[in-house]
Parts: C-alpha cells; sequence; structure tokens
C-alpha cells in the first residue's frame, strides 16, 4: 500500500489536531508515525519498547518530573514517536524545554491515559478509519454551515488544523479562507464547478504537516465543499446581476431625468425639486435612491467609460472592481462597455481608473470624461469618456479635456487608409528614397512648425527649411488648410 494514501500510519501530530488526542497539549514537532501503542507503568519496560511507538505514562513512570525526565531520555533512545503523560507529571515549562532539547514529542493529558491507550491504538491500528471519522464531521459540520463561503470555510479552517484554506475565483482571486493557504510544505487544490461546467473556482489548501496521509484527507474535505460553494456562488451571482441591473436601471433613470429637466428648465436648480410627489420614478426619489448608495448627485462631477478590448460579460464583476477603485460610484452598461461618474476631478479619476484597469481580468482602456457642474450636463461628460476610451490603448485612460491630434488620428483605421494615404503621398513617395522626407512633413504638421519639427527631430532648422522646398517642389501647397488636413492624415497612416 502507497504511504501518500489513506493507509499511511497517522502521526503524532494528527492525533492531537483532529485524532483521538484533540485538546490535548502537545510539545514538540509531532511529525513522526505512530505504528503502536505501549504502556509503560517502570523505566525498565521500555527496553521493549519499538520505534514509532506511542508511550503512554503510568503508574511509578509518571510519578514526578524525574520519572517523567528518565522516561522521555528512554524514549528517544528507543526512537520512540511520542511520549503520552498525565498532567502534573511535569511542569508544562520543563516539558517544553525537555522536548525541545531530546527532541521527543511530549504530550499531557487531563483524562485517564488507559482510556486515552485505547483510542490511540484504535487510531494507530486503523489510519483509514481515524480519518474517516474526521471527514464525516466535517460532512456534518459542512452540511450545517449552509450555502455561506464564510461559514465553510470556517469550518474547513476550524476542522482542518494546520491547514489554511482559501477559495479563490477563476481568476485566481480570494473570495473567502486565508491568504497563506498555498504556503507550506505540500498543496492541494479542489476545482469548484459552475451549473454550466466551467469553471467557477478552486479551493486551495496548504500546510506544514509531514504527514504524507493528511493531503489526501484534506483533498476529500475539500471535495465536501465544492456542493456549498457551488450553491452559494449560485445565489450571490444572481443577487449581484440583479444589484446591478437595478443599479445600472437607476443611473439610465436618473441621467435621462436630469438631462430632461435640464432641457424643460433651462435651470439646473430647478431640477428634483419634484421628490415631494413620491411617485415611482420621479427624479427626486431617483436622487433620494442615489444618495442612499453614495453616488454623487450634486457639484461638480466627471464621467467615466471602460471598453473591453476583449469580450467581457461579468458585468457583476466589473461592478466590484470599479467600485473598489473608484469608491462608490455608479456603473452601467454604455455601448460595448461600463461608464459612470464621481465627484473626483478629471486628474483623480484618471489615476484611480488606471489602477482599476489593472485588476480587471481582461484587457481594457479607460476615458475620463470632463468636468462638468452637475447631473444635468453628465451626458456631455460622458460622450468625451467614450470618446477618449475609444482612443484610448490597452490598459491606458485618455482625459477628453487632454485629446489632441495625436489621439483622434491613433483611432483611424489605418489598415483601410493605408492604400488611399500611398496615393495622396505618392507624388512625395517617389522622390523619398530613405522616409526623411515623409517624417519630417508629419513633424511639421504635428508640431505646427519648422522649429518645433527641428526640436522633435533632433535636426537644425535650416535642415527642416530644406527638406519642406523639396516637399513643395513635389507639388504639395502647405499653405493650403485642406492640404494640410490631408497630408497629416496620410502620414499619420503610413507611419502607424
Amino acid at each position: 500500500m502507497r504511504a501518500s494514501g489513506w493507509e499511511a500510519p497517522v502521526t503524532v501530530a494528527e492525533l492531537v489536531d483532529a485524532g483521538p488526542l484533540a485538546g490535548a497539549r502537545m510539545y514538540g514537532a509531532g511529525e513522526n508515525p505512530v505504528r503502536g501503542v505501549r504502556i509503560v507503568d517502570e523505566l525498565s519496560v521500555f527496553a521493549t519498547v519499538a520505534p514509532h511507538t506511542a508511550v503512554v505514562l503510568i503508574g511509578t513512570a509518571a510519578s514526578g518530573g524525574w520519572a517523567v525526565e528518565m522516561a522521555m531520555r528512554r524514549a528517544w533512545e528507543q526512537a520512540a514517536a511520542c511520549v503520552i503523560a498525565p498532567a502534573g507529571g511535569l511542569s508544562e515549562g520543563s516539558g517544553e524545554v525537555l522536548a525541545e532539547r531530546l527532541g521527543v514529542t511530549l504530550i499531557f493529558v487531563d483524562e485517564d491515559p488507559l482510556i486515552v491507550a485505547v483510542r490511540v491504538a484504535s487510531a494507530a491500528s486503523r489510519p483509514d478509519a481515524a480519518r474517516t471519522q474526521l471527514v464525516a464531521r466535517c460532512a456534518t459540520r459542512l452540511a450545517e454551515a449552509g450555502a455561506s463561503a464564510r461559514r465553510v470555510l470556517g469550518v474547513l479552517n476550524a476542522e482542518l488544523p494546520g491547514t489554511s484554506v482559501a477559495f479563490l475565483d477563476r481568476y485566481g482571486r480570494p473570495l473567502a479562507g486565508r491568504r497563506d493557504a498555498a504556503a507550506g510544505r505540500w498543496s492541494a487544490e479542489v476545482t469548484v464547478p459552475d451549473r454550466e461546467g466551467g469553471v467557477l473556482g478552486t479551493l486551495v489548501a496548504g500546510g506544514s504537516s509531514r504527514s504524507p496521509g493528511w493531503p489526501a484527507v484534506v483533498r476529500t474535505v475539500l471535495g465536501l465543499a465544492v456542493a456549498p460553494l457551488t450553491a452559494w456562488t449560485a445565489e450571490e451571482s444572481l443577487t449581484a446581476a440583479r444589484d446591478f441591473a437595478l443599479q445600472s436601471a437607476l443611473a439610465e433613470h436618473l441621467i435621462g431625468s436630469q438631462m430632461s429637466e435640464a432641457g424643460k428648465s433651462g435651470k439646473s436648480g430647478e431640477i428634483g425639486e419634484r421628490s415631494g410627489s413620491g411617485e415611482p420614478g420621479e427624479p427626486g426619489e431617483a436622487r433620494v435612491a442615489a444618495t442612499a448608495l453614495g453616488w454623487p448627485v450634486g457639484g461638480p462631477i466627471t464621467a467615466y467609460q471602460l471598453r473591453p478590448l476583449t469580450p467581457a460579460a461579468d458585468a457583476s464583476l466589473v461592478q466590484a472592481l470599479v467600485t473598489g477603485a473608484l469608491g462608490q460610484v455608479p456603473v452601467l452598461v454604455r455601448g460595448e462597455g461600463w461608464a459612470g461618474w464621481s465627484a473626483s476631478g478629471p486628474e483623480e479619476l484618471a489615476e484611480r481608473l488606471q489602477h482599476c484597469l489593472r485588476t480587471l481580468p481582461w484587457p481594457c482602456a479607460g476615458g475620463v470624461g470632463a468636468q462638468v457642474d452637475g447631473l444635468q450636463a453628465v451626458g456631455e461628460s460622458l460622450l468625451g469618456a467614450e470618446a477618449a476610451a475609444y482612443v484610448a490603448g490597452e490598459g491606458t485612460v485618455v482625459r477628453a479635456d487632454r485629446m489632441g491630434p495625436a489621439e483622434l488620428l491613433g483611432a483611424l483605421p489605418t489598415g483601410v487608409l493605408r492604400a488611399p494615404a500611398a496615393v495622396v503621398l505618392r507624388p512625395l513617395l517617389e522622390i523619398d528614397r530613405d522616409g526623411t522626407l515623409l517624417e519630417t512633413l508629419a513633424a511639421v504638421l504635428d508640431e505646427g512648425g519648422a522649429l518645433k519639427a527641428a526640436e522633435r527631430l533632433g535636426v537644425h532648422r535650416n535642415t527642416i527649411t530644406t527638406r519642406l522646398d523639396r516637399i513643395r517642389s513635389a507639388g504639395f501647397d502647405l499653405d493650403d488648410a485642406a492640404t494640410r488636413l490631408a497630408l497629416q492624415l496620410a502620414c499619420h497612416v503610413m507611419l502607424s
């Protein structure tokens, strides 16, 4: 029989942590396997004690500190697994020092040592039965815990001593349990499936026990926790989806109501003054609900937009991560991404949104709109945030009030425009063998003049002037605004 499974001998630590010695006071590592039990009433009996035996002291062998200390020395000579002594025979402090010095585990018990000996002998002779009892106890407690991740993880961490357990989502982030679950000499994992057969998350456990049978026991107990965790996640998912839908609808309604009222009255001060009507859906009621959620509803606000670059459908997860980074803000579906607004200014909001992008499990880009006076103008800020997110690259945030020609040109579909751009620039490309003229033209148009273009390219201004003369000789009128626009677009497409 392989020693890595349930039939492997139990260790002293297992007996104390989760077996018949639960509650006893142990001094020493307890890493030795226990293959049998021997009751010792006189020190002379030690001559027949086999290695890896749990020695239970009674009678004269347990009468006083000197006798226990001598028994510990004889146990070390015989390579015994541990010494079990009745409490009071030796002081706790002396026992700890002795166990550490001799390297022999010492256990103090409060009950009758003979009864303890019978239970330890049973566990040593049938390690699988002893471990089955632990699993059965865990099954009962997990059933009582119900569909609650916190209670389920509480049971696992309480019933599996020396073991840290955590529940991770499919992206590896901890949902419940201990952060150090994967640390230790060993680790065990059990996948928690969702209702469609995909991966919902992972139960991860780890510890320092040297018992070859303990990981197998832990893995079995983790398997018992799969069903309640699946049920809990299903309930949480439904609740989160419902909450997201309700909050998204509230945000949409609030935006629509405020913009409608602003259009009718033309005065921001009249918005939301119908709150006393008490009718569902009134702007005042929406503001009250938004305030209760902690959303900013008055004063300057700034909109944001998140644009996923790959398919991403877990809106409730986005809501949790966005609010974790930005605070209590609305999160609603807008276009192909998610949007909302914050009381933070554009600079602070952009920094927080940048942090949020690093926590998302999908590649995303972000945009921040201009700061506006209140909800009546939030539509304008949302449009700016959406445009900024569109031109932003993966993992970056662009502010609408900082967008310039480079950002706008960056959003052009260069693959589609490459052929027309080549037609526009053909006279220049025919005389520009090394690309110097094209690079110079792009720099002049981007920087708005020869001087800044020279600084950008690291050449003298006269060099730029000479190159511009060659460009004009190819038939380009750089004084014409329409020509400059067409050339700037074409240069960007060809150089991107």
